[in-house]
């Protein structure tokens, strides 16, 4: 039976929806986001562009978000309501734009991560510090090491996953026979997208399949791995096939990658809360880990209440 676990931790919020002991999708909620897809909020308009698209600015100062149509009537300076559809997205160099619609709704926060793998309807179960950790039974471990390095292995061959700035990339590797491989790694590719929660477009870098049957049967097994709503092209030729799936917030291997000091900060935090009594004293990180964790003060005061003692960081050096 599939149940969510969900663990309120220092400084992000995560779960994983879980079946038969592995880990099916992985949500990560960092404390402190800005804007989240939900969010209803006055903004005011601040740049007009043609096709009545512009850029609203959130009146609160939370930030910048683009609006795709404004509605009649909104003229520049004008404040309005609006929902926000897609958070922030990180890219090289800079960063894209929260995406917004204009909304007659009342102004509010978006449902909170537990909001929404509870409005499942899948049983969720709250783990603790001090309980068997269930979540790294699951492979929460080798999830963010999947995230993180990109490497994603599978018994007749291996996956690589790149971030680029118009698509997520994954490149299939493996021996022959590759009518084999690549039906393998099509499931494997539908499973990774789902576990870290990648929208957007996704190009997958098939072997070179000339037979037009193999091209099909590997595009079926994308489409029995993959839950709904999402688009695809067959297969070419080269072996290439693209998929595009709704993008409303980072993807896990966004998030770790577009700030792994902060990620491996928060990671640290899971680990110390669980550090039993009597444990070692000083915890050595590396000094960046260390600077960040003490830039939250009220990070180390809830570590401090949940160890039930003052931890002591020290850098790694």
């Amino acid at each position: 039976m599939a149940e969510w676990l969900y663990e309120d931790g220092i400084g992000e919020a995560r779960a994983a929806l879980v079946a038969d002991g592995a880990i099916v999708e992985a949500l990560i909620e960092p404390e402190g986001e800005a804007l989240r897809p939900g969010d209803v909020a006055p903004a005011r308009l601040v740049e007009q562009m043609p096709g009545r698209q512009g850029r609203v600015t959130l009146v609160d100062g939370r930030g910048d978000a683009w609006l795709a149509h404004i509605p009649p009537g909104v003229t520049l300076g004008a404040t309005l309501m609006v929902a926000i559809t897609r958070g922030v997205i990180p890219e090289r160099g800079r960063a894209k734009l929260a995406k917004a619609v204009a909304t007659d709704a009342r102004p509010g926060p978006a449902p909170d991560l537990l909001a929404r793998i509870t409005a499942t309807g899948i049983p969720v179960r709250h783990l603790r510090p001090h309980e068997a950790d269930a979540l790294e039974a699951a492979g929460w471990s080798e999830l963010l090491d999947e995230a993180d390095s990109g490497e994603i292995l599978f018994p007749t061959g291996a996956l690589r996953m790149a971030l680029t700035p118009a698509m997520t990339l994954f490149d299939v590797d493996g021996a022959p026979p590759l009518d084999r491989l690549a039906l393998d790694a099509a499931r494997q590719v539908a499973l990774a997208i789902r576990r870290h929660g990648i929208g957007g477009s996704i190009g997958v870098d098939f072997p070179n399949l000339t037979n037009k049957a193999a091209r099909q049967a590997v595009a079926a097994a994308i489409d029995a791995h993959l839950p709904l709503p999402f688009e695809r092209t067959q297969v070419n030729g080269f072996g290439f096939l693209q998929i595009v799936r709704p993008r409303m917030r980072m993807a896990i291997p966004e998030l770790i990658r577009t700030d792994p000091v902060g990620a491996a900060a928060r990671a640290a935090m899971r680990v110390l809360e669980r550090t039993p009594p009597g444990g070692p004293a000083a915890h050595r990180l590396p000094p960046a880990v260390v600077a960040r964790i003490e830039s939250h003060p009220d990070w180390i005061a809830r570590l401090s209440a949940r160890m039930g003692a003052i931890p002591i960081l020290e850098p790694d050096r």
